[in-house]
């Protein structure tokens, strides 16, 4: 018979003959690569998350106007006209307030932060506004966050006494340790901040080093605040930190210095866990292999692929710059059964060649020559699947980019050791007896004899009924589909990391001076003069946009001293009976209080730290905390987590309502706040512009050039922030008038990203794996067959994610994409068997059956290692467990309903596919037509 032109194909591109011919050399060179691998690892930093750079510009601009509708004609429409045009500008927001805009600008991901300052700058100087103008133009890197705190106590000194200690012994070395931004003493009031500070710096200094007041479980302390720079290594910064420390502590005995917060605690937990996992996962890999196989020889030339693929990774890691982290740690574990994969097809093969009574050397030729084709092009199929989620647009992109690279380096020097190295240690290692009888039954030994048997059985009778197979596969597709709405649908998994911030606001105290100037201060000011002894312009809240909850000092206008003294130890006081309904919990380990931080001084925050060993998550705690907590008049509290940038208290729901009509935005916002409250599911509901009354408007706040009200909630346990959002959007289309528009804002907005980023990712990757398989087959046909087979994966995945409860988001579709990959590599190694069988004259039925047979020992092998390797991370251990279990949750599920329906339907739609082709061209060729089984 004529070869075909995958027969040649398969000759040209059979890598493993040359290794195989130059074995030693093949060794030499995976030693060195291991050795390089070896030095990569080490250079690898721990991380909690890829490093992405937030760039924000922040434009804070005062005229001596009198209205907020004045300053908002006047100040922030001009301003907003000239900068909304800026290259690269993702997102405007802005706050005004009488004689103040605010304007914060969100850059896309990765964007130049000091050419974006520069172009706003530009961009301000072409605008047209009022000569008396002033403003300050602030850049703002948000991954420049605390890294660790320490409070600062001492039974000898007095706060003011400490204080001084503190600036001069304490600050000044940490401020040189490597990768230190700035050490900042909290707690010290007012009296580091003058009340008129330099004009040049002083929005920017009041904003880096507001007035603070710091109590630490409920004794008065001061702490230090140690704030990483961008680019630096969390937990390189604090190791350095805490060596620094224990220093000073020697050298001040009088003085305590006790650990406050530290981001480094849960970095190393997470990373460990994730760690854990992924040696579990190589475990259970080997242990499955060698229960197969039954070769301890067979086993560790297989495991073999595991460390060198991931010590060749390791490599590819450090020239990118990827750092360990849960993304990159997340996809390694996730690979672990893909790398193994094409070893196990490639030993297997191998070892049924010798069970059949071939020499090492005869079977790994043979065997490699016989798949190596559909290995390389099934591997390939993954990549073509995963790297286009590296090349995703926006935060997505960037969040995912290690991940895309990491798993497609992986498979790809799997790849090459499964074709290189481990049929080259197969021809000097692997020793196998024959098979009794091998001669006559072709195949060896198998998965086991009864399993074969009921296999045989049932695909038999599957060919014998493909409609009814099809029938049932569309079936399954459709309940799958079915279930999806009855999901908790989600974002990212919020982490549970045992600690939390307790945000509250209090009313500000009555000006005591008549807010009126009279007219010879008036006519001063609007010359740009300060009345002598009083406070410089107000300074209502900063929005920061992306910081909601980030604001700069409000000062009262026409005090004659500086009432932020006051304002502190009256907030500090209020949080008494907030400490004791946090300390009285039995998880709360201890209470940081912090009041001023965000830059208002009647604003405070408690950073409550929870025990590692508890019985309760922390979502449970912040329930029960909601309860216990005092109500008093006039007092605001929000429960948040700590996020992975800090953006100050930004709540996951956010809903925005777009209009002009300043009167009914409030209103809508309103009803829909006082319809949100009396919802389960939904804590510490706010709006925007709260202060506005019929009567005045104290703020005006805008997005993209248009006026906008927002209405932001948290989520309790168990409310999935998909299922919130549409409840919440539902409740406001009720109510909205016809001229007001909504928009999502937050997390909300960023789901929706989400979804569209990775359904155009879905589609494309789709199409290129689709594309790759004409380059084994040369046809249509078997494309066809893997692009119908593919959505069986959903059946299963949806069913364990439903049953489990997981949310069905961004961590989640990873999974699925891991499906694909995995559900066409074994559609691969059947098609491509059967066709090989094919050209050596069986005809198709009994080909169909004998591949079957064959194909079924790697398939299950690489199911079984996949899916209990799979396990550990699905029981949700560790700390990060919540990013990592859906995930795994969507693959086990997936692969257990998949790997069944691919061995069944897979074969019947390839023969239902021909022979529809068949009929289409009018092909009579006997071995392309369908030969009835007989019952069996």
């Amino acid at each position: 018979m004529a070869r075909s032109p995958s027969d040649s194909f398969r000759d040209r591109f059979n890598l493993s003959r040359l290794a195989i011919q130059h074995g030693w050399l093949t060794i030499c060179c995976w030693l060195a690569i291991a050795v390089a691998g070896l030095f990569a690892f080490s250079t690898l930093k721990y991380a909690l998350f890829p490093d992405i750079t937030f760039p924000v510009v922040v434009v804070n601009a005062s005229i001596p106007l009198v209205t907020t509708l004045e300053s908002e004609a006047e100040l922030t429409v001009p301003l907003e006209a000239q900068l909304q045009s800026l290259a690269g500008l993702s997102k405007l927001t802005s706050t005004t307030t009488a004689g103040r805009s605010v304007i914060s600008l969100s850059f896309d991901v990765g964007a130049d932060l000091a050419a974006a300052t520069t172009a706003a700058e530009t961009a301000i100087a072409q605008a047209d506004l009022p000569a008396e103008t002033d403003f300050d133009v602030i850049p703002l890197n948000l991954n420049e966050a605390a890294a660790v705190t320490y409070a600062l106590s001492s039974d000898d000194l007095t706060l003011e006494a400490l204080a001084d200690v503190a600036e001069a012994e304490i600050l000044p070395p940490l401020r040189q340790i490597d990768g230190v931004l700035r050490a900042d003493l909290l707690g010290a009031g007012t009296r580091s901040v003058a009340t008129q500070p330099d004009s040049a710096q002083g929005f920017l200094a009041d904003l880096q080093n507001p007035p603070t007041l710091i109590r630490f479980d409920r004794q008065a302390a001061l702490a230090v605040q140690v704030v990483k720079q961008g680019n630096a290594n969390t937990l390189d910064v604090v190791d350095r930190v805490e060596t620094a420390i224990q220093q000073l502590q020697k050298d001040l005995p009088e003085i305590t210095l006790t650990l406050a917060l530290t981001q480094a605690d849960y970095i190393q937990a997470a990373t460990q866990a994730t760690i854990d996992s992924l040696l579990g996962a190589i475990a259970i890999a080997v242990l499955v292999i060698f229960g197969f196989l039954r070769s301890w020889r067979a086993t560790l030339i297989t495991a073999l692929a595991i460390p060198l693929s991931l010590l060749g990774t390791s490599i590819v890691m450090a020239v990118y710059g990827f750092n360990l982290e849960t993304i990159t740690l997340l996809a390694l574990a996730l690979v672990i059964g893909i790398i193994v994969d094409d070893a196990i097809v490639e030993i297997e093969n191998i070892v049924r060649h010798m069970e059949q009574g071939a020499s090492p050397r005869q079977a790994a030729l043979i065997a490699t020559e016989e798949i190596g084709l559909t290995v390389s092009a099934s591997t390939l199929t993954i990549v073509a699947v995963f790297l286009p989620v590296a090349f995703m647009g926006g935060t997505v992109g960037q969040f995912f980019k290690p991940f895309g690279l990491t798993i497609s380096a992986a498979v790809l020097i799997s790849l090459l050791v499964a074709r290189t190295l481990s049929p080259v240690l197969a021809v000097y290692w692997l020793r196998v007896q024959p098979s009794p009888g091998a001669g006559a039954q072709p195949g060896g030994e198998q998965a086991s004899p009864g399993l074969e048997q009921v296999y045989s059985r049932l695909l038999h009778w599957s060919l014998y009924h493909r409609w009814a197979v099809v029938g049932v596969a569309i079936a399954s597709l459709i309940a799958g589909l079915a279930i999806i709405p009855l999901i908790p649908q989600g974002f990212i998994p919020q982490l549970d990391r045992g600690e939390f911030y307790l945000n509250y606001t209090v009313p500000l105290p009555e000006r005591p001076q008549p807010a009126v100037p009279d007219a010879a201060q008036g006519q001063n000011q609007v010359q740009g003069e300060q009345p002598e002894g009083r406070a410089s312009s107000p300074q209502p809240p900063l929005d920061l946009g992306p910081l909601p909850g980030a604001e700069v000092a409000a000062v009262p206008m026409n005090v004659p001293v500086d009432p932020r003294a006051f304002i502190l130890d009256q907030t500090l006081a209020d949080a008494e009976a907030l400490e004791a309904a946090a300390l009285q919990l039995p998880e709360v380990v201890s209470v940081l209080t912090t009041v001023g931080g965000r830059g208002q001084p009647n604003q405070g925050s408690l950073y409550i730290k929870l025990q590692t060993d508890r019985d309760r998550d922390t979502a449970a705690v912040q329930a029960q905390l909601r309860q216990d907590l005092p109500a008093r008049d006039g007092i605001f509290t929000s429960v948040e987590d700590v996020q992975f940038v800090d953006v100050g208290d930004e709540k996951p729901l956010q809903v925005v309502l777009l209009g002009a009509d300043l009167a009914a935005l409030q209103q809508a916002a309103a009803e829909i706040k006082a319809d949100l409250d009396g919802r389960p599911g939904f804590a510490d509901v706010r709006i925007s512009g709260e202060a506005n009354t019929a009567d005045e408007t104290v703020e005006i706040n805008r997005q993209n050039g248009t006026r906008v009200a927002t209405i932001s909630a948290n989520l309790d346990q168990g409310k999935a922030l998909g299922d919130a959002t549409q409840e919440a959007v539902a409740i406001a289309q009720a109510i909205i008038p016809p001229d007001i528009q909504i928009e999502l804002g937050g997390y909300s907005a960023r789901s929706d990203e989400v979804l569209g980023s990775f359904g155009r990712t879905l589609v494309f990757a789709v199409i290129c794996m689709l594309a790759v398989l004409l380059i084994p087959f040369g046809r249509l046909l078997e494309p066809a067959v893997v692009g119908l087979s593919l959505p069986l994966s959903v059946v299963g995945a949806m069913l364990a994610l439903l049953v489990t409860q997981s949310d069905f988001g961004m961590v989640s579709l990873l999974g699925l994409l891991f499906l694909l990959g995995l559900l066409d590599k074994n559609a691969l190694l059947l098609m491509d068997y059967a066709n090989q069988l094919r050209r050596a004259g069986l005809k198709r039925t009994d080909a169909i059956l004998k591949t079957g047979l064959v194909r079924l020992r790697p398939i299950l092998m690489t199911t079984a290692s996949t899916v209990l390797g799979m396990t550990p991370i699905a029981l949700g251990l560790g700390a990060g467990a919540e990013l990592r279990q859906p995930m795994a949750v969507a693959i086990i599920g997936g692969l257990l309903t998949s790997t069944l329906l691919s061995l069944i339907v897979v074969p019947v739609l390839y023969s239902l596919l021909e022979d529809g082709w068949n009929k289409l061209v009018k092909n009579n060729d006997p071995t392309h037509r369908y030969q009835r089984p007989q019952d069996p």
